[in-house]
């Protein structure tokens, strides 16, 4: 999805003030998070008539911690420009399999340090009495 500049015009005012040249317009950040999450890309399949994706996802990290991101997709969907449904996604061992090591179970290193004590307490004196063979 891309965003028409009638559109980006309406919520331009929630975005914060650039202190420098910026790499990356606005307009052009705007477009590529809409495009991922449309599209459901790795970052570095963003297309590169985005920019650079790192520059892309820096921008984003921060103005998610800061709260812009939210406040913009806020009046996006107001504004009836896009329609997001959020989900909530759980995760849980029953759909997430791990490697055995990882829950704990016994490491070869431990069975080994076992069959040495083993060696240690094996009696030295075996008495076997055997039968006279008979003629």
């Amino acid at each position: 999805m891309r965003l028409t500049y009638e559109q980006f015009d309406r919520i331009q005012h929630l975005m914060p003030l650039q202190r420098r040249k910026a790499e990356i317009a606005n307009y052009d950040f705007l477009c590529a998070i809409l495009y991922l999450i449309e599209n459901g890309c790795k970052w570095r399949a963003l297309p590169k008539e985005y920019g650079n994706w790192h520059t892309i996802y820096v921008k984003l990290n921060r103005w998610s911690k800061n709260g812009t991101l939210e406040r913009i997709f806020e009046a996006l969907q107001n504004e009836s420009i896009i329609s997001i449904e959020t989900t909530v996604v759980c995760l849980d061992s029953t759909t997430v399999k791990v490697h055995p090591d990882a829950t704990g179970a016994l490491k070869k290193t431990e069975s080994r340090a076992l069959d040495a004590q083993k060696e240690v307490l094996r009696p030295r004196f075996i008495w076997l009495p055997r039968l006279p063979s008979l003629p």
